[in-house]
């Protein structure tokens, strides 16, 4: 079983070595690439103000905040949940970094040491590594993978969390085999199986599909000055 946590956090700052701290912390659960609705999120007291550029960016204020818990309440329960989860984080530097900061105060280890030696993986480096030199922000791979966003007028950890989760999924598309979430790992009563016909109907293209091929690829071979994929494809055919 494959369990993967998708992490997002809000906060009073840009900086942890500052005493910025967390405000909003959120886990969506995804167990062999589906959904489990097992989530985790809270609010948090963070005992001091609210950077206004923050606010702006998530539109929590400290007066939401004033009878919210402190993140020592809640670290344990924080702790049991994501075991020994992966975490999927965009950007993991940022929230790693708050994350560990806030449990240093409650002398709890850090996420990512121990002997565990958790995975943690940023999607922020993944998508750098897919589409290089281009925007990879969450609202712009949302974007690029036509994710509906709509909904994310401010940044929020639990809406984050789980755009990341779907930005995830169509990341790593290509990564897994078709029968991902039917036939993966032990097979369960009523599952669905897909088996490959012993024979396969061949449908071949008629005379008016053939030559309607023929004269969009005579327009592409034109448009492209005679760079056309499919005429090379007939081409090598030919040889």
């Amino acid at each position: 079983m494959s369990r993967q946590l998708f992490l997002d956090t809000e906060t009073t700052g840009l900086s942890a070595d500052q005493g910025h701290r967390v405000i909003e912390l959120a886990c969506v659960e995804m167990i062999d690439r589906r959904f489990t609705k097992n989530n985790f999120h809270t609010y948090l007291n963070p005992e001091r103000d609210i950077d206004p550029g923050a606010q702006q960016v998530h539109g929590i204020s400290i007066d939401f905040l004033a009878d919210k818990p402190l993140f020592a309440a809640v670290a344990e329960e924080f702790l049991a949940y994501i075991g020994d989860a992966e975490l999927v984080i965009h950007n993991a530097a940022f929230d790693v970094g708050f994350l560990n900061a806030e449990l240093a105060r409650v002398k709890k280890p850090a996420i990512d040491k121990g002997s565990g030696k958790r995975a943690i993986l940023d999607t922020l480096k993944m998508a750098r590594d897919q589409f290089p030199g281009k925007k990879n922000s969450l609202n712009a791979l949302c974007e690029r993978f036509e994710i509906d966003n709509s909904a994310r007028e401010l940044h929020g950890a639990l809406l984050d969390a789980e755009l990341l989760g779907e930005v995830y999924l169509a990341l790593t598309r290509g990564q897994n085999s078709l029968d991902i979430g039917i036939n993966a790992g032990a097979k369960k009563a009523n599952a669905i199986e897909l088996k490959r016909p012993d024979k396969l109907k061949v449908l071949l293209a008629t005379e008016i599909e053939l030559k309607h091929h023929a004269n969009i690829v005579a327009g592409l071979q034109k448009t492209s000055g005679g760079k056309a994929v499919w005429a090379l494809i007939e081409e090598a055919k030919q040889v």
